[in-house]
């Protein structure tokens, strides 16, 4: 067996030897959040000396490096940090005597005997207390090896069971339920007896785990009156033990216990005879069933009887001959793990280390199921333990030395890293955090000072550990389908294909197989070459079987036959889908679910390639980011045209990520239209760029001049969707004295920027060989389209202050400077708010009217416009600003871009009154949900009775409703109070003439 690997993380190393107390023996030194330690420090030494613990206080002034660790631990650890402040003298017991004397006086204390059942319970739970606090100050400090502080938890979990099967087996001799052999020793002969099961009974539990165990009695050992009965009070016994582990008191709880790797646990007790659990395994047992009793072990009560079955079941476990397929039953719980949200492809950021890609759980498996192969013929390779049984392994030939060293080391670090997101809050969870906050904690209280060399150093553990993995289980999809025949060859349709498709839930089965051999023919570029038809062949069965998942299969169907019409080759994407099952469904969901953004991939075949991005599984890249990402990719333009279509990939690939996480539940409806804004004002930032310097090679810049870019309506209030287009104004400065621009053909400054102006409008929205980004509206500049389209800074303030109509004023609420340099943005906004503050005499009437006008323009009755029937999103619009425009002189601080948050305002400073804020606040959520949902999925209007199931489902969904029509009636309910609290609060208006 190879030599253990070093355990502990980051740069920190070595680790004191097994003498000496603990507070002596820390070997790592933990990096610490400025203040926060201290501060921690602080609290737990006056704790100390309040509670009668002044060694602990005075270790803590004297012992700066006991002091440092210390602070950072309960810093970061508020579990651990409540622990040693509930007791700070069972802290300072800890401290000083060594760890391995107090481990075993506290497993040695589990046995004292308690004269009931609540007295055993609180027992326990104040023994599981500083258990945890000395375990988790092991692990931290480096003082023991991953190995050690499994175990430690493992026999504790082990002695608090006995503990509780003692009781209970006494109880019920003294009762006259049962005979004992040995009162004062009741389990050996008691034929009552737990296995641990999974990482209990292979002494690696985690931090923060539950414990799996399965009960069994033996009839023949036990001594009891009537045998028939014995199931009743076995039951009655485990219930109680069950309850005894993980009821929650005032002092916590010992484990959370899980009885369900029992034998078909929804059909049978909680304890099984033997002699049942005999026959159920030798007639009914499954393959994942042999992989979980490899690591089971007798834990408690009759440890002989536990022996004595797992002795009778090792035939079971261990064939001397082994089916391979029995392997695709082991992958297959894998894979269905990997199906669920958040395991899908790497990343740190909510990546979950036990059971995500790369994970413990891939190690496990990489062990058990090559134990399943080669343990019946090899007894050396029945182990229980993950790390030795890979030792043996590389020993035996199995695998290569390489490979048992990455893996091993890969195990002790996600191990450690488990531990440590476990000892934060005492969760069940192996989650890493998606907070970039609590994030850095884990790498702290991992040795790392920051998230990024930890993100390095574990996600090199993931890819190794996936890399491994794969090579032993990701196998292409069979090309037999479990519903039945899938064969598209010959001329005419196989019958059994076609019922097979009509079980998939295809309307036109007939149409589907037609168009499918017309696949095998090549008749689309992308299938021209044998080797990419043959891809896609193995790919089918799983394709189908995807697009029978959606609420449309038909319409996926067709859209992903649309999809490969366009796409110029496929080898490489249907090799990708192959391996990347969880790809393909998010694929078929969206074909199925999302017409519009289906368009988008048909048009725009590259923007799967966006899918495949890591961080697309972790949280929503910030401004920072994209804007790193896509000066990048401009970085590497060499030409200005170049760099218009770098920036149209990068813009349609991020929207479309965007509405791919809308679609999926990554982020919230309401969500979205801040990520869109973001995006927006990323890429406009860098084309303003851009466009003032391929203007300059000709023309120079303006000398001193300044310019400003201001989003407005949805773009400045961050409220955009899928399909808005921008609304900007471009203002400009210059020193008086400057007449011309400093190149080799000057142009008078207003000349320049009208001029930058019009390549901007061309950055963002002529097509080019990659498509458009945006359409872009100038006509909220000064004079509309009489007016220059770019604006004097001086002539916008003059204007506004003279000349501006009431609904530019309203417009003008909405203003968001998102380019120029901080002293021109300052101006800018100086400048808008002054004008948000003018007197303006007429302003309800004005408000009003423009209403009507505008329903007498576009004005409907159907609630599915939520723009403009009545009551509509224009309706809460003009509310707000309204209310912003008649308060503003003496509360300019009210005004906001964003509708919502200007509500939230007006309602705080008791202007908006709380019946209407009731209604307003919640429907202006409503209506901006359901607007996203719907420009993401259909271009013109939404008619539910026609629409796509898989659209209304998402629509639904957006909203909270269970029912289109439900939600259909919340809608006219809603329009009405909204329509209510316009008239009430701006009033009705005059007819327009």
């Amino acid at each position: 067996m190879a030599e253990e690997q070093q355990e502990t993380p980051g740069h920190v190393g070595g680790r004191a030897g097994d003498h000496g107390a603990l507070a002596a023996r820390f070997a790592i030194e933990l990096p610490s959040e400025p203040g926060a330690s201290a501060a921690a420090a602080n609290d737990l030494a006056l704790a100390a000396r309040r509670t009668g613990a002044p060694g602990l206080a005075d270790a803590l002034e004297r012992d700066e490096r006991l002091r440092s660790f210390l602070g950072e631990v309960f810093s970061d650890a508020p579990f651990l940090r409540d622990l040693a402040h509930i007791a700070p003298e069972r802290l300072e017991r800890l401290l000083g005597e060594a760890p391995e004397h107090a481990l075993e006086r506290l497993l040695a204390a589990v046995d004292q005997p308690m004269p009931d059942e609540a007295a055993l319970m609180r027992h326990m739970r104040l023994l599981k207390q500083e258990v945890a606090l000395l375990v988790a100050l092991c692990d931290l400090g480096g003082v023991w090896a991953v190995s050690q502080v499994t175990r430690a938890l493992a026999r504790f979990a082990d002695a608090c069971l006995g503990a509780c099967l003692r009781l209970l087996l006494v109880e019920a001799h003294d009762k006259g339920r049962l005979t004992l052999v040995d009162p004062a020793d009741p389990g050996p002969g008691s034929g009552f007896v737990i296995l641990a099961m999974g990482k209990h009974g292979a002494f690696e539990l985690n931090y923060s785990s539950d414990i799996d165990i399965i009960v069994l009695f033996d009839r023949e050992r036990i001594r009891i009156a009537d045998r028939d009965e014995a199931g009743t009070l076995f039951v009655r016994m485990t219930r109680r033990l069950v309850r005894m582990m993980q009821e929650r008191t005032a002092e916590g709880y010992v484990f959370r216990v899980d009885l369900r790797l029992r034998p078909d646990p929804g059909a049978t007790p909680l304890a099984l005879s033997v002699q049942g659990a005999l026959i159920y395994y030798e007639s009914l047992g499954q393959n994942w069933e042999r992989a979980a009793l490899i690591k089971a072990r007798p834990c408690a009560g009759d440890i002989e009887a536990g022996e004595a079955f797992l002795a009778e079941i090792r035939p079971f476990i261990w064939r001397k001959s082994f089916d391979y397929a029995a392997v695709a039953d082991v992958h297959a719980i894998k894979r269905q793990i990997h199906a669920v949200k958040g395991h899908g492809a790497i990343a740190i950021a909510g990546h979950d280390v036990k059971l995500g890609r790369g994970g413990i759980r891939e190690i496990e498996f990489f062990v058990q199921t090559q134990q399943l192969i080669a343990g019946g013929r090899e007894p050396r390779l029945r182990g229980r333990s993950t790390r030795e049984m890979l030792a043996m392994l590389a020993e035996l030939g199995w695998i290569e030395r390489s490979t048992r060293d990455e893996l091993d080391r890969a195990y002790v670090f996600l191990r450690i890293v488990e531990h440590r997101i476990q000892m934060v809050r005492d969760e069940q969870t192996h989650q890493l955090p998606e907070d970039p906050d609590e994030l850095a904690r884990i790498a702290r209280l991992c040795g790392f000072p920051s998230v990024d060399p930890f993100a390095k150093v574990l996600r090199g553990h993931f890819q190794a550990v996936q890399r491994h993995y794969s090579r032993l289980f990701e196998q292409a999809p069979q090309l037999a389908a479990d519903h039945g025949s899938l064969v598209f060859t010959g001329a005419e349709p196989d019958p059994a294909t076609i019922a097979t498709l009509k079980e998939f839930g295809f309307r036109n089965p007939v149409e589907v197989a037609e168009a499918i051999r017309g696949w095998h023919f090549g008749r689309y570029p992308a299938i021209r070459s044998a080797k990419a038809r043959e891809r896609l062949t193995e790919l089918t069965p799983a394709l189908l079987e995807a697009l029978a998942r959606t609420d449309n299969v038909d319409a996926a169907f067709v859209a992903f036959d649309r999809f490969l019409s366009q796409l110029p080759t496929g080898i490489q994407l249907f090799s990708l889908l192959r391996s990347n099952l969880g790809l393909l469904d998010l694929l078929a969901t969206i074909m199925g679910s999302a017409p519009r953004l289906a368009g988008i991939i048909t048009r725009r075949p590259r923007v799967i390639d966006s899918l495949l991005d890591p961080a697309f599984f972790g949280s929503l890249p910030n401004e920072v980011d994209l804007s790193a990402r896509l000066d990048r990719s401009l970085g590497e333009a060499r030409s200005y045209e170049e760099e218009l279509d770098r920036a149209r990939i990068f813009g349609q690939e991020q929207a479309f990520l965007i509405g791919v996480r809308v679609l999926t539940g990554t982020i919230a409806p309401g969500q979205a239209g801040e990520a869109y804004a973001a995006l927006a004002d990323v890429v406009v930032r860098s084309l303003v760029k851009a466009a003032e310097y391929e203007l300059a090679k000709h023309h120079g810049r303006v000398p001193g001049g300044s310019v400003s870019v201001v989003a407005m309506g949805k773009l400045g209030g961050r409220e955009m969707t899928a399909s808005s287009d921008l609304d900007l104004i471009l203002l400009y400065d210059h020193p008086e004295d400057v007449s011309a621009t400093d190149g080799l053909k000057p142009l008078a400054p207003s000349q320049y920027y009208i001029r930058l102006t019009q390549r901007l409008v061309s950055a963002l929205s002529a097509p080019t060989g990659e498509g458009t980004l945006y359409d872009v509206d100038f006509r909220l500049r000064p004079s509309g389209k009489a007016g220059p389209l770019a604006t004097h800074i001086k002539a916008f303030e003059v204007y506004q202050a003279t000349d501006s109509w009431t609904w530019e004023q309203m417009a003008l609420t909405r203003a968001r400077p998102i380019t120029g340099d901080l002293a021109f943005v300052g101006r800018v906004e100086q400048v808008i708010r002054t004008a948000l503050t003018r007197t303006r005499p007429a302003l309800a009437a004005d408000v009003a009217d423009m209403r009507r006008r505008i329903e007498a323009d576009k004005g409907t009755r159907d609630p599915w416009d939520l723009k403009q029937v009545a009551g509509g999103m224009v309706d809460i619009e003009f509310i707000a600003q309204y209310l912003t425009l008649a308060h503003a002189r003496e509360r300019p601080d009210l005004a906001s871009p964003n509708t919502l948050v200007a509500l939230g305002r007006l309602a705080h400073a008791g202007i908006l009154d709380p019946e209407a804020a009731r209604v307003l606040c919640p429907a202006i959520g409503l209506y901006q949900a359901l607007t996203q949902v719907l420009r993401l999925a259909v271009e013109g209007p939404f008619k539910p009775d026609t629409a796509p199931r898989g659209v209304v489902e998402l629509v639904c969904r957006a909203s909270g409703e269970p029912d289109i029509r439900v939600l259909e009636a919340r809608l006219v309910e809603v329009q009405a109070e909204v329509r209510a609290c316009f008239e009430r609060i701006v009033g009705k208006g005059t007819a327009p003439s």
